[in-house]
């Protein structure tokens, strides 16, 4: 098979620069095996948690953003053996939190907040940037290529082992083992412990305890004592 001799010039040039972010980038904290592109942008890598064997492909924005609520406190929580795809941008103000084994493809948007435009007399990019929520991935999970998981308020949690589907807009929460597809996303498909098998659209049962997912999707983001 043929391979572009370039492409070794390219490889040496990312082992080069995750060799230099994980000496010099002053991260939350790190773990080992840190692969970043050369034509990454990372923001304020103090705000940043990178766990072990992540890697990060060309042109990814890896944004922390520091919050009045959050002082000194990291905003983008990323977990072990995690792979972001290309061109993807995560911006993160006040908490998104990537569990282990999440892939997320090509061209994805993960924003915990949005633009403020309700001030009619000023031009929408001198109103800054609205207080926004905390999204969280759970482990195992798979974020298609152009899909777009936004918080502007709340809570917004994906259960372990989800799948977004290529292009949804996510802003809502959803149950372990759902698929979501569409703009705005809605639960296509969701496996039903109780019947052992995968079913259509949302079995909406509850959690072991009794609780409904909502209410265990919220605890996930309380202080642990």
């Amino acid at each position: 098979m043929w391979v572009d001799p370039l492409t070794h010039f390219s490889r040496a040039l990312t082992k080069l620069n995750s060799l230099w972010i994980a000496a010099c980038y002053p991260f939350a904290s790190k773990g080992r095996k840190l692969s970043v592109h050369y034509t990454c942008d990372i923001r304020n890598p103090q705000l940043i948690e990178a766990g072990n064997d992540i890697i990060i492909h060309k042109d990814v924005w890896l944004h922390a953003w520091p919050a009045d609520t959050s002082v000194g406190n990291p905003t983008l929580q990323i977990g072990d053996a995690c792979l972001i795809g290309r061109r993807s941008h995560i911006s993160a103000r006040n908490l998104i939190v990537i569990e282990t084994d999440v892939i997320i493809s090509a061209s994805v948007l993960l924003q915990d907040h949005g633009h403020a435009y309700e001030d009619v007399s000023l031009p929408i990019r001198l109103q800054g940037i609205a207080r926004g929520g905390r999204i969280r991935i759970g482990r195992g999970s798979w974020v298609g290529q152009g899909a777009v998981i936004v918080c502007t308020e709340g809570e917004l949690t994906l259960g372990r082992n989800c799948v977004v589907a290529a292009n949804a807009v996510v802003t809502k929460s959803a149950p372990p083992f759902s698929v979501l597809s569409g703009n705005p996303a809605r639960i296509v498909k969701q496996f039903d412990p109780v019947k052992g098998a995968w079913t259509l659209g949302s079995s909406r049962l509850p959690e072991p305890d009794g609780s409904t997912y909502q209410q265990s999707a919220k605890n996930l983001f309380r202080p642990q004592p």
